[in-house]
């Protein structure tokens, strides 16, 4: 079975631009000069306002691409809904967050689009159901964006299937784990003050002796909180993967999000039925596709 929700030309171009907006967003105190006033607080707002318009044009653009309705635009809210609540269960105690196994195979099923859009509402209602608003949430809402379109990148099901298809994802999670912590590591680290001289952040110099700086940052004060977050994302897509991947599919079938679905009459019936070489499916083709 193939990827239903692939990206399009117009999802692809809305993507791009997000994620150009997004890595200036990161990166840019690490160009910046000593009098620039290093703030994040200040840009996120700027951040948020540019990112929820690009969210919609994603999504519009996806169901453009695909010719799909409203059902997958549900799916896409249950999903969040359900990511949402499962943030708060782990959030806090060693970087044990379920929701991240649960992007990891959501976005493999719905594609790139709906998952970068899927991980960013997801951390958009987590955050207001945490009481976790603040300057640091667009940059998640980002970062988790990317986690899930990653997921939707990798080599389809039609090519990897079965136990290798969970190694794979399970793979995958664990590098995104950490490369999630990183990033946000990043949003973070530029507005710290008081550290010490090695794992600081010092505006207007090398970007290179600032990254080993960054590096050095990353392994003293995170690394045990993301191997949390990137083992348990490994656990549970070994151990709960395969059933989940079969529900979610399951769903996008009944969904119907690739294919038509047009009426069989039955015998007797002076309307005429689609032919062979038709496009669409009958109904009891549809049928047997749901099971």
């Amino acid at each position: 079975m193939s990827r239903p929700l692939r990206i399009g030309p117009r999802a692809a171009t809305a993507l791009v631009l997000v994620s150009l907006i997004g890595i200036a967003a990161f990166g840019w105190p690490l160009l910046a000069d000593r009098q620039s006033g290093l703030a994040h607080s200040q840009d996120a707002p700027w951040l948020f306002a540019a990112l929820l318009p690009l969210l919609v044009g994603v999504v519009v653009a996806t169901i453009a691409d695909n010719g799909m309705d409203a059902k997958a635009v549900a799916m896409l809210g249950v999903l969040a809904a359900v990511g949402a609540a499962l943030r708060p269960l782990g959030a806090g105690t060693a970087g044990l967050e379920p929701m991240f196994f649960l992007m990891v195979l959501s976005g493999r099923v719905l594609g790139p689009g709906f998952g970068f859009v899927l991980g960013s509402v997801t951390m958009f209602a987590s955050a207001l159901l945490t009481g976790g608003v603040g300057p640091w949430m667009p940059f998640q809402m980002l970062a988790m964006g990317w986690f899930s379109l990653g997921a939707g990148l990798l080599p389809g099901p039609d090519r990897i299937r079965g136990r290798a298809e969970l190694l794979m994802l399970s793979g995958y999670g664990f590098a995104a784990a950490f490369a999630y912590g990183t990033i946000m590591n990043l949003q973070g680290w530029v507005i710290i003050q008081g550290m010490g001289e090695g794992i600081s952040f010092h505006p207007g110099e090398p970007v290179a002796a600032n990254l080993v700086r960054f590096l050095a940052y990353c392994l003293a004060t995170s690394l045990g909180w993301d191997l949390g977050r990137a083992a348990l994302t490994v656990v549970l897509t070994l151990t709960l993967g395969g059933t989940l991947l079969r529900a979610l599919r399951r769903a996008t079938r009944r969904a119907a999000f690739d294919a038509p679905v047009t009426f069989d009459p039955g015998p007797g019936s002076p309307v005429e039925l689609p032919s062979q070489g038709a496009q669409g499916t009958t109904v009891g083709e549809s049928e047997a596709l749901r099971r």
